[in-house]
């Protein structure tokens, strides 16, 4: 991107990581998404406030905490465990660093055998704690552990919302990392967090925002629909709400990108997302994708990037 007509970005800071993996995730589209970046040589305007309103593992909240100064951070998801972790990560770092601390030390000093007794253990824990103030640091550990010691670090739910996903096969799984988690609660102090539908972002968003949705992406086939991370299914009628929201983000004079996925890549006559986004513009990119739990079965495929 070109320094002389991009938005002010900050000359050096530490670099966040997500803090926990998620399908979609969307370290492989940083590039492309970055440099749709509204710029001076755009309109003039640079958005001084960003909305993230589907979270998720939030790869481009935490680049552009990292290499951006947006007065303003926006982010919300109806995940409520994953809206607790990021809570927890900005108001109580030291008892969850500790928390997780302990957790990792148990799991790490035990055989193969102990492991996967540890593990269902702390994920029947996760799934028969409810969660409340008390509670709430404890429960961000148990999501943070149970993400990166499970099956491809998958986050899915059966339809009574328990956390279903086996134990992962990692010989040395890292699970935290102290200082990325340390940095990241520096960085959320200027983020306003919300548990809750994305729509709610409604009351944020203006001509200075730039906001970005990543909803879960319509299955492009019967054995890719990886949407469960909550009991509610997102379905064609859900991507269609959300097309009517783009269409009010629009009206208030902010700029947006919204990716999903290419339903062109198993029937070419799909134009579903073509029809439903026909007043914006639409780019395909080609990213690597590894949901599929067959290696043969993983590779590049097309998604779309919609923006205005």
């Amino acid at each position: 991107m070109n320094k002389q007509t991009s938005r002010c970005e900050k000359e050096y800071t530490e670099s966040l990581k997500p803090f926990v993996k998620w399908v979609g995730g969307k370290n492989k589209l940083l590039n492309d998404l970055v440099n749709l970046l509204p710029t001076r040589a755009d309109n003039g305007r640079v958005p001084t406030k960003y909305c993230e309103p589907m979270v998720g593992g939030g790869a481009l909240l935490f680049y552009l905490l990292s290499n951006y100064d947006f007065k303003q951070f926006y982010i919300s998801d109806i995940n409520t465990e994953l809206i607790n972790a990021y809570q927890v990560l900005k108001e109580n770092i030291d008892s969850l660093i500790e928390k997780l601390r302990e957790m990792r030390l148990f799991y790490c000093s035990m055989d193969e055998n102990d492991r996967k007794l540890y593990y269902y253990s702390i994920r029947d824990k996760f799934n028969n704690t409810q969660l409340n103030d008390t509670t709430a640091v404890k429960k961000a550990a148990y999501f943070i552990f149970l993400n990166k010691t499970c099956f491809n670090g998958v986050y899915r739910v059966n339809r009574k919302g328990q956390f279903n996903v086996p134990i992962g096969a990692y010989k040395n799984p890292s699970i935290y990392s102290e200082s990325n988690l340390r940095n990241i609660n520096k960085a959320l102090q200027n983020v306003t967090i919300i548990c809750g539908d994305y729509s709610l972002s409604k009351q944020f968003i203006d001509q200075n925002t730039f906001v970005y949705l990543d909803p879960p992406y319509r299955p492009i086939s019967k054995t890719s629909d990886f949407t469960s991370y909550n009991a509610d299914a997102f379905n064609d009628c859900e991507q269609i709400r959300l097309a009517k929201y783009i269409d009010e983000i629009n009206a208030s004079g902010a700029k947006f990108v919204l990716s999903n996925s290419d339903p062109k890549n198993v029937n070419p006559e799909d134009t579903f997302f073509d029809e439903l986004y026909k007043e914006y513009r639409i780019k395909r990119v080609s990213v690597a994708r590894m949901i599929n739990s067959k290696s043969d079965s993983r590779g590049k495929i097309s998604e779309l990037l919609i923006y205005n």
